[in-house]
Formats: C-alpha cells, sequence, structure tokens
C-alpha cells in the first residue's frame, strides 16, 4: 500500500495483515514506518469498528481468530485493488518505480544475475533496487519481497504465483588431485566407497538420485563425510581434494572449464532442478515487477541452456 493512503479503515486493513504476514507488532511498524503503539492503536480501532476480535494475542504469541482468518483475506483483496487503482491512475502501471526487493539463492544470483544488475538499473533509472540472498523457502509476505528467484526439484504450494523460468540439474565433480589418489567411478554404484561431500537444503531432496535419461533415477545410498547446506562450502572442500560432490552445474561449471574440477560420471546426473520466479498473488502485476520478470527471463534463458549444453555435450 502506497505510504500516502494514511486515513480510515484502509490504513487499519493495512495494519492488521501486515501484523499477520510479518508475524510482530514490531516488523509491522517497521514496514509501514509507525511505531509499535500506533499499529496497535490501528487494530484496536478496527476491532472495535467491527465489533469483533480478529487476532488472539498474548505476551508471547498472537493466533488469528475465525473471524480474523477470513477478514484477513478479504483486506488482501481489497488492498490488491486499491493498489492497482492508484498505480493504474498514477502511471507506475506503466512507467516502473519505486523500490523493488528482489531475492535470489545466492550461488544461483552470482552466477547468473549478478553481472546484469547494473544494466538493470541503468534501463530503469527510476527503480531503487534492494537485491537480498537466501537458500531457504521464501517469505516474501513477512519479509516485504517482491520477488524471489528460487529453484527446487519440486515446488512445494506456498500460496505464491510461481512461474518456471528454466531448468537446471546437478553433476558429479572432483579435483583431479582426488580423482588421481582414489580413482575415477566407474559406475554410480561405486560412489558408496569414495568420499562423498553432500548438498543438503530446501531445494534439494536429502539423498542422491542420479539419472542417465534411459531409466528412471537411481537412488544412492552413500555415506557424506561432509554435509552443508550451501554449495560454497562444499565446492571449497572439492577444489582441496576432500571428496566427490553432486552440485548444481552453475557452482562448479567454472572450476570444470578451469580444469580445476573434473565431472564425474559424465552419463549421469540429477533430476532436473526447476528455476522459478514467486511473487505474491496479486490480481495484476505492477511495472516494476513485471520490469524485472522480463529481464530475468530475457538474461536466464540462454545462459541456462548454454550451461547445460556444456555438461550434456559428448566427451
Amino acid at each position: 500500500m502506497r505510504k500516502n493512503l494514511q486515513g480510515g479503515a484502509l490504513h487499519a486493513m493495512q495494519a492488521f495483515v501486515r501484523i499477520v504476514d510479518t508475524g510482530s507488532f514490531s516488523a509491522a511498524a517497521e514496514q509501514m514506518q509507525l511505531t509499535t503503539a500506533q499499529v496497535s492503536r490501528l487494530l484496536t480501532e478496527l476491532e472495535k469498528r467491527l465489533q469483533t476480535k480478529l487476532l488472539q494475542r498474548t505476551t508471547r504469541r498472537q493466533a488469528l481468530t475465525d473471524a480474523g482468518a477470513e477478514y484477513v483475506e478479504r483486506c488482501r483483496e481489497i488492498l490488491g485493488l486499491v493498489e492497482d487503482a492508484e498505480a493504474r491512475a498514477s502511471g507506475a502501471a506503466i512507467v516502473p518505480q519505486g523500490r523493488l526487493r528482489v531475492q535470489c539463492m545466492t550461488n544461483f544470483g552470482q552466477h547468473y544475475l549478478s553481472p546484469f544488475l547494473a544494466d538493470f538499473c541503468t534501463r530503469h533509472p527510476h527503480l531503487r533496487l534492494e537485491y537480498s540472498t537466501s537458500q531457504y523457502v521464501p517469505d516474501l509476505l513477512a519479509k516485504g519481497v517482491d520477488v524471489s528467484i528460487y529453484l527446487a526439484e519440486n515446488l512445494a504450494d506456498s500460496g505464491l504465483v510461481a512461474k518456471r523460468l528454466g531448468t537446471t540439474f546437478s553433476v558429479l565433480c572432483a579435483s583431479p588431485k582426488y580423482l588421481e589418489h582414489y580413482g575415477q567411478p566407474a559406475a554410480p554404484s561405486a560412489l558408496q566407497d569414495h568420499r562423498c561431500l553432500q548438498l543438503i537444503n530446501p531445494s534439494v531432496t536429502p539423498y542422491w538420485e542420479l539419472t542417465d535419461n534411459t531409466a528412471a533415477p537411481r537412488r544412492l545410498g552413500v555415506q557424506p563425510m561432509l554435509i552443508a547446506d550451501t554449495p560454497e562450502v562444499l565446492l571449497d572442500a572439492a577444489l582441496q581434494g576432500a571428496g566427490i560432490t553432486l552440485l548444481p552445474l552453475f557452482s562448479v561449471i567454472d572450476a570444470v572449464r578451469a580444469g580445476r574440477l573434473q565431472h564425474v560420471l559424465p552419463g549421469w546426473r540429477s533430476r532436473d532442478i526447476g528455476v522459478y520466479a514467486l511473487w505474491p498473488s496479486r490480481q495484476f502485476l505492477d511495472a516494476r515487477t513485471r520490469a524485472w520478470l522480463e529481464f530475468v527471463q530475457a538474461q536466464l534463458a540462454p545462459r541456462l541452456i548454454d550451461d547445460a549444453a556444456y555438461f550434456s555435450a559428448p566427451t
């Protein structure tokens, strides 16, 4: 909601939605640039106006009442329509302007998006881009994020709008030093006899599952000597000769091209990992969100295809 919409029921509805989405009065106050006391007073006035309790709150927790759970969804619809009406009347639906908060998984963003952020800002001088990173399922409403770029083998139902931007996958790699000492595995089953480095985070399965595109994926019972939730940690360990790792191809492609890592079992790879843009459900897309989505799609699509082709080419 635009800051200048300050009066009456709409402002109180906005405060109520922010309290629910952020989970606290203080976080809602920070997003609205108000004090916690002001936000609390707005909710009290709203409940008095409706003559019903919307939120049960104690010093330790808060929970929506049945009436509050239904009312907050109606508030979202109304506020979304008001935002869209204001945007269209002011031209914001046509010209990208204002603050755009985007989020991306760290390593993916470094490889695919960071080189082009300056170009995006140059193209849209009336936008202020705020870029943040996260490895985990984004809570866009609580964090006030407009769009998140997220990777997942299976995208859980989150209530967010999702657009698939492309596909990537993970590949097996190890340093020449490691392979010289321990040898090349001849088949996926041989990996159980190797030192393995495993990535575990919400975007990938908690086990190694490989496919050669001719049969059903094969699940492997490796016993990893190192587990981490970020690719960077395992990449560093692999470069130092610690073992074989299965990482998203964009994490390792530069090291493989430079010869610092070798592609292991090149006929095998993980299942497809979807690359998604996620944003809160709204009836209309504003111009700044649409500009970002179009830019990211244009930048990502050819690079995802080229990088996948590098690891799919005959060796």
